[in-house]
């Protein structure tokens, strides 16, 4: 990994090999190029202080390029861009696997009988340690989620404790707003998985209040009509939190 920590820190002079890859990572991610360019611009160089401070790993033999780098950043850093990359302190890891992955579970249920199992995975954000991904070559191999802007919505839920679905609001937003909007968005949303309907959100979302939380921020980000149709009010609230509006991008 050394050689693409050299890659990303390079003197000025050096940096418009970084930006060719920057570009080419941005160009396979159409939700980014919505942003203007003055928003593009500013991704770009926070991608690059990103990819600076963090530290890549590649898991079961995966080599990790740095295309793959450039392509995590960018999405990585679009829920920060009007909060900062402050966001993100206190940790320094990236584990990408070549596809998803098994988790051990151990679980104990209410009659206290402990269940051990394995679970497949895309991602897995840990509170304090690194983010852990599945890569992708082909965009087609799994669709319907954005397991980087997912995972990083979690690290934000996690700033102020455990990830419950609720992260620290800005001054002048309303807990309770919150509440109303993503509890009963939350609550609607379970009730039309366990009807078995299906929905253009993915289902995952009705596993906790905090896998809808990451859930509705993927789709804020890559399907913003989508989530503005179907719960206006979760949009209204994630525009307030991540103070972006990708619908205003389009028109």
């Amino acid at each position: 990994m050394r050689w693409l920590k050299r890659f990303w820190s390079a003197p000025q002079a050096d940096q418009p090999a970084a930006e060719d890859v920057l570009a080419e990572a941005e160009a396979a991610l159409p939700f980014i190029q919505t942003l203007p360019p003055e928003g593009r611009d500013r991704l770009r160089q926070m991608a690059l202080e990103f990819l600076a401070g963090k530290e890549f790993s590649g898991a079961a033999g995966l080599e990790v390029t740095a295309f793959m780098q450039a392509s995590i950043a960018l999405q990585a850093c679009l829920p920060v861009l009007e909060l900062g990359l402050s966001a993100y302190d206190g940790w320094v890891g990236i584990v990408i696997y070549p596809g998803d992955f098994v988790i051990p579970r151990r679980t104990m249920d209410e009659d206290g009988v402990l269940h051990e199992y394995d679970e497949a995975a895309l991602g897995e954000a840990w509170d304090g340690g690194p983010v852990v991904l599945a890569w992708f070559d082909d965009p087609d191999e799994y669709e319907g989620a954005n397991v980087v802007v997912h995972e990083f919505a979690h690290k934000l839920d996690m700033l102020s404790g455990e990830a419950d679905g609720l992260p620290p609001l800005h001054a002048g937003m309303s807990v309770e707003a919150w509440d109303a909007a993503l509890g009963d968005a939350y609550d609607d949303f379970c009730d039309r998985v366990d009807a078995g309907e299906e929905t253009q959100i993915d289902p995952y979302a009705a596993e906790h209040p905090a896998e809808f939380f990451a859930v509705v921020s993927e789709v804020f980000f890559v399907e913003p009509e989508l989530l503005n149709s179907t719960y206006p009010r979760v949009y209204e609230q994630l525009a307030l939190f991540y103070r972006q509006d990708p619908l205003a991008r389009g028109q």
